[in-house]
């Protein structure tokens, strides 16, 4: 058995950051800058990602060659500017998952930069997940308090990011490939940090920049299956398809080019490249796993003691790997019920846990590559054989805190939260079970 095996908490998280590291965009974005232009090069972007991936252009743009442009990326996820490296690019922080003004007053600051552009120009998008709620201005009819809401709604509703995502393109006039239309007829060139399950760039943040394949109906669709409602004025915009988005048959997509720099499979590829050094299997279960995260966490939790017990597929000792977007679905809580904390990668460790109880030999880490499990300041949690023990100890139900998505409140006790603070990147949901 390896030696890594004898420390799996360290091992799992040397395992997390080797997956973070190849998505940061300092080392992804060489290979995929154009040529510079005739004319000037405007960068814009939202995501957050957005503040690494303006430094990597920074110090790539030649120094000679015009730069300006703006981006917006999450509160306190701009990474220090690195030593010498002059800044020609505005960086702006807004609120994440749910929008704010800041957001709002970059899009449109945004818009307004794309006036004037020519066919010498260059407009090159820095695009990573956050991007949705970061890059906001509401449809005709909607104000911010609408958007706040309607996003708060779509959060707790259990809608997956596709669903999520098409509402949002279609309640904007930024998002769902309207910034390209406003950048014509200039060259438009997207670099594409992926955080959705299939790497679809239309959903990613969006698709600020990207034709959509999907319509108005779609999005009333999704709005009535999660009870969801809009201003009338709003609601009879969508039935008669005002506020459709640009289709990929528009013209202004034909010369576009869009390259995707990092995605949640590399990021996988490299946690499992750096267990096979360490002399332990690693399988990659998928980069594409959504659902409820607790029922996630209680299926992988089947397969690691299948495994463990000499049941299942994969012999131990060995490295289980998964990515995607699970989601958690908020039901009403009991009055008086004291409101949880938490996100999907601590939900989907209660549901680990519960679904091993116990189990000897399995150890597992999750955290979101972002930093941020939700909206706490930890980025995931870790499960042991002994968690449920050591909680029962401290008079703690696992239920209990299920019951009420109170992940943070179960694992900050047992000392069992992640924290690495900003990592700059985003390709999703990444957990890791080592089986020994």
């Amino acid at each position: 058995m390896s030696t890594e095996a004898n420390h799996p908490q360290d091992f799992l998280r040397k395992l997390y950051d080797a997956a973070v590291r190849r998505a940061l965009p300092a080392h992804n974005t060489a290979a995929f800058l154009p040529p510079v232009p005739k004319g000037r090069t405007l960068v814009l972007g939202a995501g957050k990602a957005a503040g690494a991936m303006v430094h990597a252009v920074e110090a790539l743009w030649p120094a000679d060659a015009p730069l300006s442009g703006l981006v917006v990326t999450r509160y306190d996820h701009t990474p220090q500017r690195p030593a010498g490296l002059a800044q020609r690019i505005d960086i702006v922080e807004a609120a994440h998952p749910v929008p704010d003004a800041a957001g709002l007053q970059a899009a449109q600051r945004m818009l307004e930069l794309t006036q004037d552009l020519t066919p010498d120009d260059l407009v090159l998008c820095l695009i990573s997940g956050g991007g949705s709620a970061l890059l906001t201005l509401p449809a005709e009819g909607l104000i911010l308090q609408d958007k706040q809401r309607i996003n708060q709604q779509l959060l707790g509703s259990g809608a997956n990011i596709v669903e999520m995502n098409c509402v949002r393109k279609h309640l904007s006039r930024i998002k769902g490939g309207r910034l390209a239309a406003a950048c014509a007829p200039a060259q438009v060139v997207t670099l594409m940090i992926s955080d959705v399950p299939g790497d679809d760039p239309s959903v990613i943040a969006s698709g600020p920049t990207v034709a959509d394949p999907s319509t108005c109906a779609d999005a009333l669709a999704i709005l009535e299956r999660y009870r969801i409602e809009l201003p009338t004025p709003v609601l009879k915009a969508l039935n008669e398809g005002q506020l459709e988005t640009p289709k990929p048959s528009a013209p202004v997509f034909a010369t576009q080019q869009l390259h995707m720099i990092a995605t949640p499979m590399q990021s996988l590829q490299a946690a499992a490249e750096l267990a096979e050094q360490a002399g332990l299997p690693a399988y990659i279960l998928s980069d594409e796993i959504e659902g409820e995260s607790r029922d996630v966490g209680k299926v992988h939790a089947a397969l690691a003691r299948a495994i463990a017990q000499g049941k299942g597929p994969f012999q131990r000792p060995c490295v289980l790997l998964s990515g995607g977007e699970t989601t958690v679905t908020v039901k009403p809580l009991p009055a008086g019920a004291a409101k949880g904390r938490g996100g999907r990668a601590g939900e989907f460790c209660m549901g680990l846990a519960e679904g091993l109880q116990g189990q000897s030999g399995v150890w597992a880490l999750a955290a979101d590559t972002d930093g941020i499990d939700g909206v706490q300041d930890n980025a995931g949690a870790r499960v042991s054989p002994d968690t449920l023990q050591r909680a029962a100890s401290l008079g703690m139900k696992l239920s209990s805190y299920q019951a009420r998505h109170d992940a943070y409140g179960f694992f900050e006790p047992l000392g069992d939260l992640v924290f690495t603070g900003p990592t700059h990147t985003n390709v999703n949901d990444f957990r890791a079970l080592l089986i020994t």
